[in-house]
């Protein structure tokens, strides 16, 4: 390139960018006078979409270690054992009972109800076992090994409900939610809602 001509580019240059610049503006306020702004449309299907993907994140989650004492008597003989449990606790909303949804467009209000959040998983991840002594004539066996198992993960499921695992999982589920929509200009109201249990014939 000449040399000669370089001094010429940069007013050019300047002319563009103001042209550029300006353009931009009359656009921003032509919006603004005309009253168009960016809009978020929320329909049925795009609430539910969040609503799943809440759900998917939003969980309460603890380790717990809890002692369990397993005493059992047969015709006099008493074998017992104390077991050290360690597992992890999951609390969360389970959607499959399905979600509740109401749409106010012209009071941008949206009205979700959801089903109350329940344990997801007690995942057993360590057991240990001290102290264990059997009866005369009653040994353990293997059925006594699937039984700790199962008194323990139901000890677990009630310390869960002691920590209020499911409520924390609620609380943060309803927070996130109504944050969310609020960012976009609506209001959401969360709540929960007792899922009814389907009867057997028998129970009938």
């Amino acid at each position: 390139m000449n040399p000669r001509l370089r001094p010429w580019l940069l007013p050019v240059a300047a002319t563009v960018l103001v042209l550029a610049v300006g353009l931009g503006q009359c656009s921003t306020i032509g919006a603004f006078i005309s009253g168009r702004k960016n809009t978020t449309t929320v329909t049925h299907d795009l609430v539910v979409d969040r609503v799943r993907n809440v759900a998917k994140l939003v969980s309460a989650e603890a380790t717990v270690r809890d002692v369990l004492v397993y005493r059992n008597t047969w015709y006099g003989s008493t074998k017992q054992s104390l077991v050290v449990v360690t597992a992890r606790l999951l609390a969360g909303i389970d959607l499959q009972s399905g979600t509740e949804v109401k749409i106010d467009e012209k009071a941008r209000r949206i009205e979700i109800a959801l089903p109350h959040a329940s344990m997801l998983a007690v995942e057993v991840t360590d057991m240990r076992t001290y102290d264990e002594q059997r009866g005369l004539w009653n040994p353990f066996r293997p059925e006594d090994r699937d039984r700790i198992f199962r008194l323990a993960r139901e000890q677990l499921a009630r310390s869960a409900d002691q920590m209020r695992l499911a409520g924390r999982a609620e609380s943060s589920a309803k927070e996130m939610l109504e944050t969310m929509f609020g960012v976009e200009g609506w209001v959401a109201e969360v709540r929960y809602r007792d899922v009814p249990t389907v009867r057997s014939r028998d129970e009938e």
